[in-house]
Order: C-alpha cells, then sequence, then structure tokens
C-alpha cells in the first residue's frame, strides 16, 4: 500500500465543512464505544453489530446521514489506526486479554481530538487533471485543490482504495491510499553490513562509522516549554488561547517532520 500526501487549499466555509465531518466522525465513534460498554458482558458484541449500529445513528441523526456511508462504517469498523476507529480498539482490547498481556490492557478511551475523516471507494471524484478533488456528500465540502508535486496522475483511479482528509497544525492534508506493490530493486553488491541503534547514536554500523544523535526534540525543547507556558497565561476559550495553541503545535510538528526526514534520508 502507498500513500501519497497532497496540501488542501481551499476556503474558510470548506474547512470549516472538513472540520465537522471530523467531528462527526468522533461523534460516531464515541457512540460506538458507549454503545459496547453499555452491552450487558454476557453479550458478545462483534464487528457487524457495530456496523449495523452505525447505519441506525445514520436513520437517527441528520448530520451523521450527511456523511458517506462509507465514511460512516471507517468510522465504526475502518482500517484506520485503533485509536481512531471504535472496533479495532475494542479488538485490540480483547486480543491483550486473551494474550494475558501483563500490566494495562488497553481499554478503549473515548476521542476527544480527532483529526481525520476516511472515505473508501465512494463519497469523492477525482478530477480529470488529477490536481483537484470533490467531495461528494452533503456535508458541503465541495472541490479541494492538491498542493504537491506527487505523481498520482500515473496511477488508475481504481488503484485508490482509499482518502482521508487530515487536519494538522499547519493546515489540511489530502491522503490517497493506493493498492501498488512497492518494490525497491537495488543492485547486489556482494558486501554485507551490521547496524545497532541506540541512544548515544543514531546507529553504529560494523564498519565502526557511527550516525550522530540529531536530538531534535532536545534542541527544540526550550522554544516548546515557552510555547506551552504561553497557553495557560491566555484566557479559557479565548481566541488568543486558540492561536497560542496552534503555535505550539506547530512546534511539535516540525519536531516531527525533521526525525521523519532524517530517518528517510540516512536510511536512503
Amino acid at each position: 500500500m502507498l500513500v501519497l500526501e497532497y496540501k488542501v487549499k481551499a476556503k474558510q466555509a470548506q474547512y470549516r465543512a472538513i472540520d465537522e465531518a471530523i467531528r462527526t466522525v468522533q461523534f460516531i465513534r464515541n457512540k460506538c464505544l458507549r454503545y459496547w460498554i453499555d452491552m450487558p458482558k454476557e453479550a458478545k458484541i462483534k464487528r457487524f453489530d457495530l456496523n449495523k449500529y452505525s447505519t441506525e445513528l445514520r436513520n437517527e441523526f441528520r448530520f451523521v446521514k450527511d456523511l458517506n456511508s462509507m465514511a460512516v462504517q471507517a468510522s465504526a469498523v475502518g482500517e484506520a489506526p485503533r485509536r481512531v476507529r471504535a472496533w479495532l480498539a475494542i479488538s485490540h482490547f480483547y486480543d491483550n486479554c486473551k494474550s494475558k498481556k501483563p500490566g494495562k490492557k488497553g481499554f478503549p478511551k473515548f476521542q476527544k481530538n480527532n483529526r481525520s475523516v476516511e472515505y473508501k471507494t465512494s463519497g469523492w471524484k477525482l478530477n480529470i487533471t488529477k490536481r483537484r478533488i470533490t467531495i461528494t456528500d452533503k456535508k458541503g465540502i465541495g472541490e479541494l485543490k492538491l498542493l504537491g508535486k506527487w505523481d498520482i496522475h500515473t496511477y488508475p483511479v481504481k488503484s485508490i482504495k482509499r482518502v482521508r482528509l487530515l487536519r494538522r497544525a499547519d493546515g489540511y492534508y489530502c491522503q490517497f491510499c493506493i493498492d501498488v506493490d512497492c518494490i525497491d530493486v537495488q543492485p547486489k553488491t556482494g558486501n554485507e553490513i551490521g547496524l545497532d541503534v541506540g541512544l548515544e547514536s543514531f546507529y553504529t554500523d560494523s564498519n565502526g562509522y557511527s550516525e550522530p544523535n540529531p536530538r531534535f526534540l532536545r534542541k527544540a525543547e526550550s522554544d516548546i516549554k515557552k510555547a506551552q507556558r504561553r497557553i495557560y497565561k491566555k484566557k479559557k476559550g479565548s481566541t488568543q488561547r486558540r492561536k497560542a495553541r496552534a503555535r505550539y503545535s506547530r512546534k511539535h510538528l516540525r519536531v516531527s517532520r525533521q526525525r521523519n526526514e532524517h530517518g528517510f534520508w540516512t536510511s536512503a
């Protein structure tokens, strides 16, 4: 599975519509979790039961019905990380109990800050140029412009299995999950090398070379703490507090991207 990510450019009303879709996903996920908790202990909830319950939510709540039906199902029993979708969090808890994992078993928790909504093979339409995507449900998201240099036009539309809209600290993004086989063919040199990943150095190979640890978080720690203190100086619920939280989130996002880029280029 290959994931291509684009940044989304749209109007403020469209950003608000994306936020509404994301909140709807969080609502469905938490309602499914409450449904599982309130069931008697002797009742065995399965994946199909949550799928059926998500359909009942569409009939009960208009704002849930406005979301694409496959997106509603993905919120309950989708293939995203277990902290996002209800059934995966529940099944992970069951697996830990059956295997008698020591310590905490990972009991599912209610979600407070969801950041994504996932569509499958419906609910979206890609433009002919493949530089714009239109979300076709009734949330009012509409056509979004895609900013990026990935060559998604080289893949057939049928190979796109999932489309995910994400909200990050620096804006909104669109991910395409493409069903292709990723094969990296490298010429064989006949040489073998061993790698040891550690704390003092990023890695050390069997030839004695050590890649220094960049320690991105340690270098940005003072700025992050300063940004965090500014949050608590602002009044709760105010616009200034919201902006301070956004600045704090962007600093953490920068560290995360630095780590990913460093890991990619050192492995390459």
